[in-house]
């Protein structure tokens, strides 16, 4: 018998070679001959294409070929991705008639060499009449400047009849108080930008090499856009450096890539350059939403209602649905007994807005833990008593809340006391007094958010499921198959930790494969924080159904009844009950016949892991700059199964959404020019802007997968965001500031005191 080792501190088995030899990413990838295609992106947000001219680059050094839209006039244009989308605002592969945003491709030059293709594309001579921008979503939903004429309005989808919201919600409510606050928009700025490599084999098929999060998506996206059947369609991973959302399917410029290839007859590639990737690659969150809360002077919420307004950009994409998810996760753990949630997702000109890690549930929090805030400010409560009044109660049965969420365990209230009794709450509190009796030039701001947010979801057929193929060889390792697809979460150390707890093989030993749709044809690739709980388990059930399959086998060859038969992991062994000294090991059984399972686990449902975080910051009230001090977070995601690898989980996602809350923004001009096209323009969080953070541990384990796990990966961004915002405002409430929009730059911030002070 051997100790488990589920719950350890395993070391991740993929860092030793991302340190010593690195990773081989897209770009690294070996394509003798290949050609390289370099984008030639619109330069105004709107306009009318009187000519794309390509025959000045045609004549430059190094060019093979350039293509414009008129050149894949075959392909048909991308729909939107949700049925329920307007269906006439699609997008072509390269544009035509009309350019949206820009950074939206209009042609293309293919030359023998990287280097030359810069130099080239603006030899590229486009021309375009310009039609109004209009960039701001308010002026979007008025119907100023429609983007797509035949569609007849700018409203891409609605979620609810805003027609339909109760007049006599606030009834009878002591305290009501409203607000129209922004979650704005921000780039995912990826480590590794995106990236394409393709090559047509001569039985027509393709093969295409694209960082993604699910190969099996990014294949079915990338047949849809050329016209070929999925059959026709290899799509390989390789290491992957960063995604958080945004790489999940293809983009119309790998499959532009991919056309490329065919159409010469030659390998083709293509690495987005930073520039290209903060402008056109999808951005996130970008969403207007008003809150209105109301109840009783003694903090017990009555009523609740979130109106949103999502900004898509020029095409819509996931971005578009986002809404669906906030509203779904719109109460929050709290008990609200009446509670109403509407919203509209309009096009402008601007870059369109895809999935960003949390994906719609970071924005419901956003909007809850604000309308929390508020109300406490309002009635005059503290925050922390605002919260524990209305938290809904321990359960460990399903809880179906008034919007379609069946919450499947949770103890809101705990993780909230652990959070407050880690934080030293009334101490802080009693700090904070302190320096505003002695009008401090610097003060304390204390913020909180408790949160609930849905992982795993899946519209698979039979409930969300993942499989996976677990093989033993006649030399002792084994091997893997997944249709999970990781991109730093460190799946092959928890994968192989998962096998080895059950069949007594090495974790060093086991090897994991995954992104290959000709190795594993089918998968849900990784996003929505459902790889443990759904791939995880369908590893585990492989490894226990293996079990089952050898354990016949060996009854065969002892001539012994299987239900006598117990197999010892420390020896890789079946015994008989009684006589350990006979023995079959799983390598002999291999040896005779291949040993392997493949299995589909199947979720009754997705799970709702929670969480309560405290930010501490201090506010300098002469600059307006922020230092955030501490950060304590209670992330509850059930078991779990490597503390190691879930705590960089935590580490990597409060990181990223404290740096929406005081940092990050994307932003256009009135003309629909992006300002923030660089990194000296788009600032993001380093380690010298954030302190170590204070992780308090709390599992409360899900019925509804073997393991007891939740999802972790978005937690993190999730619970951070708010409460950092909550700090900063909290900092400087007593000098009259109600609220600041994120990020609470330095300027944001002074202007919000200098307007206090004016009693604005």
């Amino acid at each position: 018998m051997t100790v488990s080792i589920l719950g350890t501190r395993v070391l991740r088995t993929e860092d030793p070679g991302f340190l010593t030899t690195g990773g081989v990413y897209t770009d690294d990838v070996k394509l003798p001959g290949a050609l390289h295609v370099h984008f030639v992106r619109s330069t105004v947000a709107h306009a009318r294409i009187r000519s794309v001219d390509v025959t000045a680059a045609l004549r430059a050094p190094g060019v093979v070929a350039a293509f414009t839209g008129a050149d894949l006039a075959g392909l048909a244009p991308v729909a939107p991705p949700m049925p329920s989308m307007n269906p006439h605002m699609v997008q072509p592969l390269l544009a035509r008639d009309v350019v949206r945003f820009v950074g939206e491709p209009v042609a293309v030059v293919v030359t023998e060499d990287r280097y030359q293709g810069e130099d080239a594309a603006e030899l590229v001579d486009a021309d375009y009449d310009p039609l109004p921008a209009v960039v701001d979503m308010v002026d979007a939903a008025a119907g100023s400047g429609r983007l797509f004429p035949d569609a007849g309005t700018n409203v891409a989808a609605s979620f609810g009849d805003a027609d339909a919201l109760s007049a006599g919600l606030f009834d009878g409510c002591e305290v009501v108080v409203s607000r129209t606050i922004v979650n704005q928009r921000i780039a995912p700025a990826p480590m590794e930008t995106r990236a394409a490599a393709a090559v047509w084999g001569e039985d027509g098929r393709l093969t295409a090499w694209i960082p993604n999060q699910g190969a099996q998506g990014t294949r079915a996206a990338l047949a849809a856009m050329l016209g070929v059947e999925q059959d026709l369609v290899r799509v390989i991973t390789p290491d992957v450096g960063g995604a958080f959302g945004a790489k999940f399917g293809a983009d119309p410029e790998h499959a532009v890539v991919c056309w490329v290839a065919r159409q010469l007859g030659r390998p083709a590639r293509w690495a987005e350059t930073r520039n290209e990737n903060l402008i056109a690659m999808t951005h996130g969150r970008a969403q207007r939403q008003t809150v209105t809360i109301g109840g009783s002077r003694d903090g017990t919420v009555q009523a609740y209602r979130l109106e949103i307004l999502q900004d898509a950009g020029a095409y819509p994409k996931f971005g578009a649905f986002l809404p669906m998810l906030t509203i779904m996760m719109a109460p929050g753990p709290y008990a609200i007994g009446r509670a109403e949630a509407v919203a509209k997702s309009v096009v402008t000109n601007t870059t369109p807005v895809g999935a960003y890690r949390g994906a719609g549930r970071p924005e419901a929090t956003a909007a809850v833990e604000r309308a929390i805030d508020l109300f406490a400010a309002e009635a005059g409560l503290d925050p922390a008593e605002v919260r524990r009044k209305n938290l809904l109660p321990r359960f460990t049965e399903p809880h179906r809340t008034a919007f379609g969420a069946v919450y499947d365990s949770g103890d809101y209230a705990a993780a909230l006391e652990k959070a407050l009794a880690a934080a030293g709450y009334q101490d802080l509190r009693e700090e904070q007094a302190k320096r505003r009796a002695a009008g401090d030039v610097v003060q304390l701001g204390i913020g909180l958010s408790c949160y609930v947010e849905i992982t795993g979801p899946g519209a698979e057929e039979g409930g969300p499921n993942e499989n996976a193929t677990v093989e033993v060889h006649p030399d002792g390792s084994a091997t893997i198959l997944t249709g999970t697809s990781p991109h730093g979460q460190g799946h092959a150390t928890v994968w192989a930790t998962l096998a080895s707890d059950e069949l007594g093989i090495p974790v060093d030993k086991i090897t994991v494969k995954w992104g290959d749709t000709d190795l594993i044809p089918r998968g849900g690739g990784t996003g929505g924080s459902r790889s443990l709980q759904l791939g995880g388990a369908a590893v585990q059930q492989a490894s226990r159904e293996l079990l089952d399959v050898a354990r016949q086998r060996a009854a065969s060859e002892l001539e012994a009844s299987a239900a006598d038969l117990v197999f010892d992991a420390g020896r890789g062994a079946f015994t008989v009950a009684g006589d350990p000294d006979i023995a079959v090991p799983l390598t002999r059984l291999a040896a005779r016949e291949r040993l392997f399972v493949r299995a589909v686990f199947r979720a009754p449902g997705p799970t709702f892991p929670f969480g309560a975080h405290v930010a501490v910051v201090e506010v300098d009230t002469e600059t307006g700059k922020v230092m955030l001090r501490r950060m304590v977070t209670v992330d509850d995601a059930g078991t779990v199964i490597n503390p190691l690898l879930a705590e960089g989980q935590r580490h990597g996602g409060i990181a990223q959404g404290a740096a929406q809350a005081f940092l990050e923004e994307v932003v256009y001009d009135a003309d629909g020019n992006p300002l923030t096209a660089t990194f000296a323009d788009y600032p993001f969080l380093s380690a010298t802007e954030v302190p170590s953070f204070e992780l308090a541990d709390m599992a409360t384990p899900t019925s509804y997968n073997p393991l007891g796990a939740k999802g972790i990966g978005e937690a993190g961004t999730i619970g951070s965001t708010p409460a950092v915002q909550n700090a900063v405002i909290d900092a400087v409430a007593h000098l009259g500031v109600r609220h600041i929009d994120m990020p609470a730059s330095p300027q944001r911030v002074w202007q919000a005191l200098r307007s206090a002070a004016a009693g604005d």
